[in-house]
């Protein structure tokens, strides 16, 4: 059996303990037929962290994730907590967690299966083959930047300001991760900015050609602006193979990519540390892009695939297990094209399920495959 593989395990709130509990279904699955061997613990974060300890990260989630290979991430919120003051609120959580950790790339592929080419609000042949990898750069920029705040002027009326702030070497990182992500697939990367009216878009430009001319002169660059880019993604989509944005543009733009698949409930998504020299490991925390969906949350009816799938971007980035990520990934659509549909991606002549069901087939598809 393959040495232990440490996961921290945080299923968060909303629906993120229902659709985690489905994906734990994989992993017993995984021990039982593909002899791995996963040490799991779990922590709190979020609204229940809040509850419980007070704080929407406690140091001891820190901890635990710094010791873990990999953390499964579930989501986090709901109108429980949205009273709270700014710094106590639940999404500071994974926030914290991207900073303590040194994760910078997040990697959110949108890939239209060809079972939900109908599902998408837009036309079967302008989404039917799209494969987008988007790279948003997490720890920099304007969610962290300083000066920021809400004041109160001589006149007595507010004021909030924010700053999107860059480092030079914060972009080249990015960018990186974006180049050798190109490499493997498509050979394009597509960096967008406003560099018409942000300093810190000219420097993120110049920046990433840099990196290009430099590193990558194999990989083609295109510069975009960021709202042309939303156009065109909804317009023209595959034209793009990797999206490299900042930490707003990219937030922005990889929700847009997303909706092209038909339902966030089905894309998941990797946030990447720096790889350590000396051991070859980095952090890197997975989770699904949707958010906790209070309103549905209890009632059996949420999509696993995007936790499922999140799962499977686990097994090839952080432990290399690119054949039993193919596996999971497979079972999934064969699933789909089987006809089962959870209510976010209902479509007619589709057979409706749960949460449970859904992972039940999965695990189906996945006893299948192995035979």
């Amino acid at each position: 059996m393959a040495a232990n593989k440490k996961l921290l395990v945080l299923p968060g709130d909303g629906i993120g303990p229902e659709v985690m509990h489905e994906v734990r279904r994989v992993i017993d699955w995984m021990d039982r037929r593909r002899a791995l061997s996963f040490e799991i613990e779990e922590g709190l974060v979020g609204g229940g962290a809040i509850d419980a300890v007070g704080s929407p990260c406690p140091d001891e989630t820190v901890e635990k994730a710094k010791a873990a290979d990999a953390v499964l991430f579930g989501s986090v919120g709901g109108p429980k907590w949205d009273s709270l003051p700014f710094e106590q609120r639940p999404e500071l959580g994974i926030l914290r967690l991207r900073k303590d950790l040194g994760l910078f790339a997040n990697l959110r592929p949108a890939l239209v299966m060809d079972p939900l080419v109908e599902a998408s609000s837009l036309k079967p042949d302008i989404v039917r083959g799209v494969d987008i990898m988007v790279v948003r750069e997490t720890v920099g920029g304007i969610y962290f930047g300083e000066p920021r705040g809400v004041e109160t002027l001589p006149d007595g009326k507010r004021r909030g300001f924010d700053t999107d702030v860059y480092h030079e070497d914060e972009i080249a990182r990015v960018a990186r991760v974006a180049f050798d992500l190109a490499r493997k697939r498509r050979g394009k990367v597509t960096s967008v900015e406003k560099a018409n009216v942000m300093q810190s878009g000219r420097l993120w430009r110049a920046v990433v050609g840099e990196v290009q001319k430099a590193e990558y002169p194999d990989v083609a660059l295109e510069n975009m602006y960021a709202d042309n880019c939303a156009m065109q993604l909804c317009s023209r989509p595959k034209q793009f193979d990797v999206i490299l944005g900042n930490n707003l543009f990219g937030d922005v733009l990889s929700d847009l990519a997303a909706a092209l698949t038909g339902s966030l409930g089905m894309l998941p998504s990797a946030t990447l540390g720096a790889v350590d020299p000396a051991t070859g490991k980095r952090h890197a925390l997975y989770e699904p892009i949707h958010g906790s969906a209070p309103d549905i949350a209890g009632k059996g009816i949420a999509n696993p695939c995007a936790q499922m799938l999140s799962f499977a971007m686990l097994l090839r980035w952080s432990f290399g297990l690119e054949e039993d990520a193919a596996l999971l990934e497979t079972a999934i659509e064969k699933v789909l094209a089987g006809g089962l549909r959870t209510a976010d991606i209902m479509q007619p002549g589709m057979a409706r399920v749960g949460t449970s069901v859904m992972g039940e087939a999965v695990l189906r598809e996945l006893d299948k495959l192995a035979a």
